[in-house]
């Protein structure tokens, strides 16, 4: 029985980790990091290292920087974009860290696990947070990002203390990504193209003549 809660408890920590990274990684990493070196939990040794104080003052520093920058429309989403090649990798890292000391062919299980949790959440607020900039009041970013902020705070919690539930949400979360993502994407492609024909960047579509297609309808 201690093997199996051993084992769901590793799978918890491993999509966790990779998850929250895409989420808002400077907040995973100083959560880890504060719950690690207070005794609270216990890290494997291969992630200690984020309870040493020069990361945890460093993460604490960028979650601030994120936490300003996070707030403010189009700032937000070059933010995220900028942030795409440091959440996913860094995802996939925790999430390898996460696993101990296994055999190499384990670690690359873990790595492209917490690497696919952290690009489906990172994909996701990046997409949401783009149609919410389409709004000009700036009070929808604000509750994005705070919504965000406790989402990734509660659900690290309910990773240490309720793992099985855990794995199931974040199941239940990849399906749903699987259905959203590609509408979030056709939305956003419509949007995009919009705006470039208003910016004169994409040529607008040439209007249809009825009158042609009715002739070339005609016998």
């Amino acid at each position: 029985m201690d093997n199996y809660q051993d084992l769901i408890s590793i799978i918890a920590l491993t999509m966790g980790v990779g998850w929250a990274s895409g989420i808002n990684l400077y907040a995973a990493v100083l959560v880890l990091g504060l719950a690690g070196s207070t005794g609270n939990i216990d890290l494997p040794p291969e992630l200690a290292v984020v309870q040493n104080p020069i990361v945890i003052m460093a993460a604490g520093v960028m979650y601030f920087v994120e936490f300003i920058a996070d707030k403010i429309p189009g700032v937000d989403t070059g933010w995220d974009t900028l942030h795409t090649f440091i959440r996913i990798p860094a995802g996939a890292m925790l999430a390898v860290g996460a696993v101990g000391d296994v055999t190499p062919a384990l670690e690359i299980a873990a790595g492209l696990m917490g690497g696919t949790m952290a690009g489906a959440s990172h994909l996701t607020k990046f997409s949401t947070r783009a149609l919410i900039n389409t709004s000009p009041e700036p009070f929808s970013n604000w509750a994005a990002s705070i919504s965000e902020d406790v989402l990734v705070l509660a659900g690290m919690w309910a990773m240490f203390n309720h793992p099985l539930l855990f794995v199931g949400l974040m199941i239940a979360f990849l399906l749903l990504v699987i259905w959203l993502l590609p509408k979030l994407w056709r939305l956003l492609k419509a949007i995009f193209t919009r705006l470039g024909e208003w910016l004169g960047v994409v040529d607008s579509p040439e209007p249809v003549d009825e009158l042609s297609v009715t002739t070339i309808r005609e016998p």
